[in-house]
């Protein structure tokens, strides 16, 4: 498939790296550009100090190389309205993403619901939507995995940068590395991230090409044909 760029959406610092840190690995390791866009600064998180989550959120986009934006909005205050999509597309803008990941929508917090479906919202024009586990989930069934047995490092390092959450025990390092071995098991691989596609579009590169000179999107499929077939 042709991916460029990647978006990976969350809601508080510390979301995405759990949800496909790994992904994103792997995305930065082909050469596509990654950006992560958290939605508030975890105000309500415990050992919440000042801006320390941003600042540890800071670390872990370094740590994974990817560009990080900020929603603007308040932990466990995040609007279930227009304002939420409007930011989550002014960044899509910016961004242009190929492939978009952010939480599964069936989750026992009210913040992680309201980005699931901004996201789907704002990204109805793209091809490529995954909806990733959080720690909150309640329904979770994958059917579309990527192997990190060779990126679950720079997962885990991403996740001790955030430090007041390892501390906490609010991350738990063994737990992650024990759901990659589980999803790996699922996948055939070693280590896996699981995904739910909203949508997936396999782009296999020729049949698009070789009709891209004859296809009228307005044409009917006989005329579409009648070129095809003048043209051999």
């Amino acid at each position: 498939m042709t991916v460029k760029s990647v978006l990976a959406i969350g809601s508080h610092p510390d979301d995405v790296e759990l949800g496909c840190a790994g992904a994103l690995s792997a995305h930065r390791a082909m050469g596509h550009s990654t950006s992560i866009l958290v939605m508030s600064g975890g105000e309500q998180s415990r050992n919440y100090l000042g801006n320390l989550r941003e600042l540890e959120q800071e670390a872990s986009a370094k740590s994974l190389g990817a560009s990080l934006y900020w929603g603007g909005f308040v932990d466990c205050g995040i609007p279930d309205d227009h304002t939420t999509i409007d930011r989550i597309e002014a960044v899509m803008d910016a961004v242009r993403p190929d492939v978009i990941y952010v939480h599964a929508p069936d989750d026992a917090h009210q913040d992680h619901r309201i980005v699931a479906a901004a996201t789907v919202s704002a990204g109805r024009r793209t091809s490529r939507i995954l909806y990733y586990q959080s720690p909150s989930t309640t329904r979770f069934e994958p059917t579309i995995f990527v192997d990190i047995s060779d990126h679950l490092g720079a997962k885990l390092s991403a996740l001790t940068c955030h430090k007041s959450q390892v501390n906490a025990e609010s991350v738990q390092l063994d737990a992650i590395a024990a759901s990659a071995r589980h999803w790996g098991a699922f996948a055939r691989v070693v280590l896996a991230e699981a995904f739910v596609p909203v949508r997936f579009v396999w782009d296999m590169g020729s049949p698009r090409s070789i009709l891209d000179d004859y296809i009228d999107v307005h044409a009917s499929a006989e005329e579409i044909l009648q070129r095809l077939t003048t043209s051999g």
